[in-house]
């Protein structure tokens, strides 16, 4: 547009032509400036992705991790499910038996017995399970455990 008002101006020829290479300069310059930033956006650009990149790979991990922790948490729940019925079936089988004064010390007694009521009261109430970790207390799989192979960060 410059140039065009530059045209229609009257005046030397010599001035016209030193106006329109000024405005060429200045159109330049900023194509120039323009280009710059387009080069750092790009560089920037690459810096992000591959901070992203970095950062789902971290995310792969911690995934993978309590996968494998929940994993762990079912088997040792189904083991402790088990070794509870094995400890049922041995005190109600204790319970059962007549036993006389002499095999059994009056604390072993009070032991079973206490045993007994808890695990009955135990059995008697719905089993909870939580697929969720329980936060009302410290868990066992407190986020600041996991961790990962930090060598493929680099990747």
């Amino acid at each position: 547009e410059q140039g065009l008002q530059l045209l229609e101006l009257g005046g030397s020829v010599e001035e016209d032509y030193i106006r329109i290479a000024r405005c060429f300069e200045a159109t330049r310059q900023r194509c120039c400036r323009l280009e710059q930033d387009g080069r750092r956006a790009c560089e920037q650009l690459a810096r992000v992705e591959a901070e992203r990149a970095a950062l789902e790979v971290k995310l792969k991990h911690a995934r993978n991790q309590v996968a494998v922790e929940m994993k762990k948490r079912l088997r040792a729940e189904a083991e402790l499910e088990k070794q509870e019925r094995k400890l049922q079936l041995v005190l109600e089988l204790l319970m059962r038996e007549p036993w006389d004064k002499e095999a059994l010390s009056r604390e072993q007694c009070s032991v079973i017995s206490a045993l007994a009521g808890r695990r009955l009261g135990a059995a008697l109430a719905p089993v909870r399970r939580s697929s969720a970790v329980d936060e009302s207390c410290q868990s066992l799989l407190s986020h600041s455990d996991i961790s990962y192979d930090r060598t493929e960060d680099d990747v």
